[in-house]
């Protein structure tokens, strides 16, 4: 069966459904709704809710969760998440597994409460200081932020690494129909790494990301990035919609996407040859898809909520074999079908 939620709360239900029952945050427009559930849900669950007094505090408590075994998250929009970027860091230097929810809004600085998607930069390449990368997942629908939290922690837990949701402000606030997982939940990984303790039964575990001594670091470093290389080889995802063909190729995620699919369709029923790739993981990058297409492609179009951060990435999983355009609005601002498709034509 399903129900009618808006985006911020069906994200709230999914984690509770996918074993969270520790929520830690801070009210932020345009994602509030989202900690506004939690706050009524996880009591009657047995669960925590608490609002911190910053961000900085609640994604510290995220981390002291996180390291004690259990699923736990927090949510935020883009400013916050910036300052939650410290904390970030510090999990992926203790290779722990938590969820993180960006419901963007136009930047920089305090910017506008509309949606966008320049934090891609951000969330892919800079969430925080050090070498270190997390998973990025983003939906475009309701129903794909449902099903995409319980992956995010799936995954988050088999590679020992953060998690983040990148959604906006559209996609938050919009209403659709979803099919919710079964509220009994699932069995949860055993985590015999955490900090939970040690009832006189094992050694004492540690979870910690700071060493003072460079060579031990370094090779925990190294270590590392040999697991994002598997995460690399096995976690890509993407959509890829009429692109068999395709002479040009659009490329868009999460809410662009929609829109980015309604100008494909206007351009296949003009005869266009035209198909679109949408990127489910932003990291891993789904660079086989991107490539596949570029053996028959002519040329590719970005069409992003920003000033085209997702660009220099499609271009890098083609080896630049053939020309990559861009179309954005950013702002705040919301790239239409028509002049996607005005996009199109002026390629093909």
């Amino acid at each position: 069966m399903k129900v009618l939620m808006k985006g911020n709360e069906a994200l709230a239900e999914a984690a509770i459904r996918a074993g969270c029952k520790h929520f830690f945050g801070y009210p932020i427009t345009p994602q509030t709704e989202l900690a506004a559930y939690m706050s009524k849900r996880m009591p009657k669950i047995g669960g925590t809710y608490l609002q911190a007094e910053s961000e900085v505090a609640a994604v510290n408590m995220v981390l002291g969760a996180a390291a004690a075994g259990v699923r736990a998250m927090t949510s935020s929009s883009s400013p916050g998440i910036s300052l939650k970027s410290e904390g970030i860091s510090y999990m992926a230097g203790s290779d722990l597994p938590a969820l993180i929810i960006n419901v963007q809004r136009g930047g920089p600085g305090l910017g506008g409460i509309q949606p966008s998607q320049a934090d891609y930069w951000q969330a892919t390449k800079a969430t925080g200081h050090g070498d270190f990368q997390i998973l990025v997942f983003a939906p475009s629908t309701v129903q794909e932020m449902v099903d995409l939290v319980g992956t995010a922690f799936d995954t988050a837990d088999r590679w020992r690494m953060p998690a983040m949701i990148l959604a906006d402000g559209m996609l938050g606030q919009m209403m659709e129909p979803v099919a919710l997982p079964e509220e009994d939940g699932q069995t949860l990984p055993e985590k015999d790494w955490c900090a939970d303790g040690h009832r006189d039964k094992r050694e004492h575990h540690v979870i910690n990301s700071l060493y003072l001594t460079p060579d031990k670091l370094e090779n925990l470093v190294v270590e590392r990035y040999q697991r994002y290389r598997q995460v690399q080889a096995q976690e890509q995802r993407a959509e890829e919609y009429l692109c068999e063909d395709a002479q040009t190729v659009v490329v868009a995620y999460g809410a662009s996407a929609r829109v980015a699919k309604s100008a494909v369709n206007r351009a296949r029923e003009a005869g266009r040859k035209v198909g679109l790739i949408r990127p489910i993981t932003l990291w891993p990058f789904p660079k086989s898809a991107l490539q596949k297409a570029a053996g028959h492609a002519k040329n590719f179009l970005v069409v992003e909520m920003s000033m085209g951060q997702m660009v220099d990435d499609v271009k890098l999983s083609i080896d630049c074999q053939v020309p990559v355009h861009f179309f954005g609005r950013t702002g705040g601002m919301i790239p239409t079908p028509a002049q996607v498709l005005g996009e199109i034509e002026k390629l093909v």
